[in-house]
Parts: structure tokens; sequence; C-alpha cells
């Protein structure tokens, strides 16, 4: 779905609300709060505010199609909702919020709000347990600071590093990807990690050479690449997970530029998501109807 696409096809609020209650109500309408298969929508208002409400005689309570999901209450027209995640699931390298709002003529800040939003529902979409071949790794995310004029600008000494903060992820070849922000790479963290995400019955589980993997050993096969020496051997590489690494980083450096702490959970969780739904027909109607999941 392109901006062209959504703009024809979705030129104002109604039209946006009646595809998203086609979604969600697929089966029948119900009330998110108490589950009343039997609400009434409101007809007629000359308040704009009611427009797409319904009301449950059952709980007394009044909803409309965005109610219980991360986009409840929204006040930001749902056209430009629709534009703002077309944009977002077609940047293979992500998109800045800057960008967003130069496309849009939104405020950077009421961008970034969007985005934050559709990230969430993002981070939402579990992969489930990895299977098969799966592949573990870790990265870290983060920049240099640029270097001083005098050695007198780093009182502590150091050449400028700024901490740069650990993502750990496991990819089942062929398949889905999991990743998250971590404290550490030490290996209680990675291997807590890798048993929440990996199915008992996978294959084997690949690895570098780190001794961070060697509690593997005790749950799967396990076997290891040492990147001193060679990047496959045979079926034994981590090429899979370094290049979804390669796509995470290079969001960072073409379009944020900086992630601080607080964020990166959600960059990390659009990056994945899109390499989870990379083959879906419509990424888009993806995103749509795993909303409502």
């Amino acid at each position: 779905m392109n901006l062209h696409e959504v703009f024809t096809r979705f030129p104002d609020q109604q039209s946006c609300i009646d595809h998203l209650e086609a979604i969600r109500f697929k089966n029948g309408p119900y009330c998110p709060q108490c589950g009343c298969a039997d609400p009434d929508k409101v007809r007629r208002s000359n308040l704009k505010s009611r427009v797409g409400r319904w009301n449950c005689h059952d709980c007394k309570s009044s909803f409309n199609v965005l109610s219980k999901t991360p986009l409840s209450g929204t006040h930001i027209p749902l056209p430009r909702w629709f534009a703002v995640l077309a944009l977002m699931v077609n940047a293979k390298k992500s998109l800045s919020s800057h960008q967003i709002a130069r496309d849009l003529g939104l405020t950077q800040p009421t961008a970034l709000f969007m985005q934050e939003r559709l990230r969430a529902v993002m981070a939402s979409d579990q992969a489930g347990l990895l299977g098969g071949i799966v592949e573990a790794d870790e990265t870290y995310v983060g920049a240099k600071r640029r270097k001083k004029n005098k050695r007198d600008d780093f009182p502590h000494g150091g050449q400028g590093k700024s901490d740069k903060t650990p993502v750990v992820g496991a990819v089942s070849r062929g398949g889905k990807v999991v990743a998250k922000v971590a404290n550490d790479t030490k290996a209680k963290t990675i291997l807590n990690f890798i048993r929440s995400n990996v199915s008992p019955a996978a294959r084997f589980v690949v690895t570098d050479e780190s001794s961070a993997y060697h509690g593997v050993r005790g749950l799967w096969p396990h076997s290891v690449i040492n990147h001193s020496r060679q990047y496959v051997n045979g079926p034994v590489h981590t090429n899979t997970i370094e290049g979804f690494w390669s796509l995470l980083k290079r969001a960072w450096y073409g379009s944020h530029h900086k992630y601080t702490v607080g964020r990166m959970p959600l960059f990390v969780a659009e990056a994945a998501w899109k390499y989870n739904h990379r083959e879906d027909a419509c990424p888009w109607d993806s995103f749509l109807n795993g909303l409502f999941a």
C-alpha cells in the first residue's frame, strides 16, 4: 500500500472507520469492554467526536473501533495514521520523525508520537518460539562521539567513545527473528533470552565462539563458527542474524542517527516486525490485522 493508494481509498475519516470496522468486526460487532455482541451504533450525531461510536447496553460504555488498542483515544485524523503507517512499512531503513513531519505537514513531536504508537503495535506482534536451525548472536548499537580538539576536553581520559547498547537476537533460518535490548551480554542474560525464544525441538543452535553461549550445549545441539578462522562452514554460520543486524544498523546510520535507550526497544521492534513480514503481499494490511489480534 503506497501513499497514492492510501489517499485514493481512504480520503476521509469515515472511509477509514469503515475499513477498520470491517477488519475488527468481521464476525459481528462486539463491545471491547465486556464482550457483549449486541452493541448499537450511533447513527446520527451533531458532535464530530461521536462519529464511529458504539453504545453497549450491558456495561453502559461507549466505544469506537480503536478502543482497547494502542491507538485508542487519538484525536489525529485516521487518514494521517494510515499515511504514516504506509510510509513506515515501506521504508526498509526506517524513517525519521522529521522526514514524516515534512512529508505530511505534521509537527515533529506529533510525527514521533504517531510512530511510537505504531511501533508499540509492532512490538506486540510476537514471533513465537523459533524452530529448525536457529542462529543466535548479540550486537551493540551506538556511535562514537566526535573527537574533541584538545586532550583537556577528556577529563577522564579516553577517545570520546559513547556507551553502546547491547541487543540480543535469534533467528530461525528462513523464518522469523526475535530481538530485544539487553542490560548486558553476560552468559546468564543470553541463555535466558535463548531459552525464552527457541523451541526445545529446534534442530540445532548456531552461535559464534563467545563463551557466553557455552550454556546452550546442554539444551540443544550446538554448532559454533569461529569467526577468527572462517565465516561459513557448510550449514554452520550466523550470516542470517548478521543480515538482520545490518538492517537494524542501517536504520540507525541512515535515518535516525541516535537512539535514546528508553526508545530503543521500539526501534528494534520495528526492525524485527519488518523482517518477520518481509514476504507478506501487503505488510500494511498485516499491520492492521495485527492491531486487533
